[in-house]
């Protein structure tokens, strides 16, 4: 997949700030020694800017840190365009974004489709009449819940979410958009962790999954 350059408006049109010198300025990468040009970074590129950290939140478990990502300004820009390329012809209406990382890049995505942003949230988060489900955990059961009009029959939904595990949250947020009749175009991740399924599963179940890094294992 190719990355658009950073200052680049929707469908490749120049943006009036646009400037050689501010396409080809480079950042640091997490790696030592390496520079990498803002034009030219793809989503391989972004792996090493996820932090691994072993043994949480319990033993055996190699969490994903993206806040590493998020605090490097380049890599969070190649990041966000990334996650909107693959749709930009989808006609995508709104962006639904899963407590809570998903809500930063969800948000951002949302803006760079020109698209509405709908929050699905954790149980008693929200202050208007709501809808729910829920979903299993590994040790029990969790809610989501949104806006009963968050949308509506005619709208076309892009789901967003930092991390595809087992699939659970994204199943569940996909059920709830479906009840309210919209149409759930795809689902778009930044981290697949390909080994516990989740992208398998919403596939099996009819919603196109993508994801810009792989990590193997837990």
């Amino acid at each position: 997949m190719q990355i658009l350059p950073v200052l680049m408006c929707r469908k490749g049109r120049k943006c009036s700030t646009t400037n050689a010198a501010a396409i080809t300025r480079t950042f640091y990468h997490p790696h030592p020694l390496s520079l990498v040009s803002m034009a030219q970074i793809s989503p391989t590129e972004l792996r090493p800017f996820i932090r691994t950290i072993p043994d949480y939140p319990r033993p055996g478990v190699q969490f994903r840190d993206i806040t590493t990502l998020l605090a490097n300004a380049a890599a969070l820009r190649a990041t966000v365009a990334a996650l909107a390329a693959p749709w930009r012809d989808a006609g995508i209406t709104h962006v639904a974004g899963i407590e809570a990382r998903g809500f930063i890049f969800g948000a951002a995505v949302a803006c760079q489709l020109e698209a509405g942003f709908v929050p699905l949230r954790k149980k008693g988060k929200l202050p208007h009449t709501t809808i729910h489900v829920e979903y299993s955990l590994e040790y029990g059961m969790d809610h989501l819940e949104m806006h009963a009009d968050g949308v509506k029959a005619a709208d076309r939904v892009l789901l967003v979410d930092d991390l595809i595990a087992t699939g659970g949250s994204a199943a569940a947020g996909i059920r709830l958009l479906r009840r309210l009749e919209a149409t759930v175009v795809g689902a778009m991740f930044v981290i697949d962790l390909p080994d516990l399924g989740g992208t398998a599963r919403l596939e099996q179940e009819g919603t196109k999954a993508l994801s810009l890094v792989r990590f193997d294992g837990h």
